[in-house]
């Protein structure tokens, strides 16, 4: 697909074949409007751009849920391998602002950078002479690094004025199944292994369903945003981890969260993984149930996990909202 970039000169021939291999699903689905919520302002990349372009490219990818429109939520999925999740925070509407324009500038950016580095360096000869070991190590980015220069990208961005977004870049390095990662806002992901969840994201937030988020404010916003939430990459979660031969990683945006239990994400992974079909099928497969369960479960009404979080705190909502997932 052309949002991947052209692949790298074959290594040499002292350069071990990377032992490990990561298999990709993505889906995706906007939640339905909410007609109290007003039009939500759109004025799209331009298709003839260079955002607009790789933003269509990233749509194409092949999945069953039959809609296009990532809603306010964008993703990036970077051979090497890397990959992101961003929310578009909502509240940008009531001024005028199209949230999706932020999530999808930071995404691709995102994929921009880790494009240029190794996203986990290949296995070199160690008795190589450092010239030659330069040659072939290349850079790998952290996660946070990659953060950082993405959202510097969305600030230079002259046709995103304004705008917020949670976000979750992972690395998965194909030498030592090192998994890295950075997360800021109420985006993440979890690792299952062996039908239980070994490891869940938590969300960095300012308090209930107020995550904390990267934004651009107006020029000459003045007072009008003076209680906006301006964090810094800086502030991200990171984590790193050895991953396992079978481990399944699904990282999301709060929409998928807030409306279905780890356990029933667990429980779709272990269905599907019992069928018939590759693994590039069944990770597909996974990603496509797990949307389309989701979009289930916001029509339903049983108490959602949002539900329950607002409990906690004292409130009450009904349902949650969904949108991404990326296993």
């Amino acid at each position: 697909m052309s949002f991947l970039p052209p692949p790298r000169p074959a290594l040499p021939s002292y350069v071990s074949r990377r032992p490990y291999t990561f298999h990709i699903g993505a889906s995706w689905a906007a939640k339905p409007h909410d007609p109290f919520d007003g039009k939500r302002p759109s004025i799209p990349f331009p298709s003839d751009g260079l955002i607009g372009t790789w933003r269509d490219n990233m749509l194409a990818w092949p999945k069953k849920i039959n809609t296009k429109d990532p809603g306010e939520d964008f993703l990036y999925v970077q051979a090497g391998v890397s990959v992101g999740v961003a929310d578009g925070v909502g509240g940008w509407t009531v001024s005028g602002v199209d949230p999706a324009l932020f999530s999808q500038a930071l995404m691709y950016h995102a994929h921009r950078y880790s494009r240029n580095a190794w996203a986990g360096e290949p296995e070199i000869d160690p008795t190589l002479d450092y010239e030659e070991r330069e040659q072939i190590e290349g850079w790998e980015m952290t996660p946070l690094e990659c953060l950082d220069l993405a959202y510097g990208g969305v600030l230079r961005e002259k046709f995103v004025q304004a705008g917020s977004s949670t976000a979750c870049l992972i690395n998965l390095n194909a030498s030592s199944g090192i998994l890295r990662s950075a997360t800021l806002g109420d985006s993440g992901y979890s690792i299952i292994r062996n039908s239980s969840i070994i490891h869940r994201q938590r969300s960095l937030t300012h308090y209930f369903n107020c995550p904390k988020q990267l934004t651009k404010l107006p020029t000459n916003a003045g007072r009008k945003f003076a209680g906006a939430c301006i964090d810094s990459p800086n502030e991200a979660d990171v984590y790193e981890t050895k991953l396992r031969d079978g481990d399944i990683v699904v990282a999301y945006t709060d929409g998928f969260s807030d409306n279905v239990f780890p356990s029933e994400m667990v429980a779709i992974c272990s269905l599907v993984a019992r069928t018939s079909g590759s693994e590039n099928e069944q990770v597909q497969a996974m990603a496509d149930r797990m949307v389309d369960f989701a979009r289930q479960c916001m029509r339903s009404k049983r108490v959602s996990p949002f539900e329950r979080a607002a409990a906690r705190e004292g409130m009450f909502f009904r349902g949650g909202f969904c949108l991404i997932t990326l296993p």
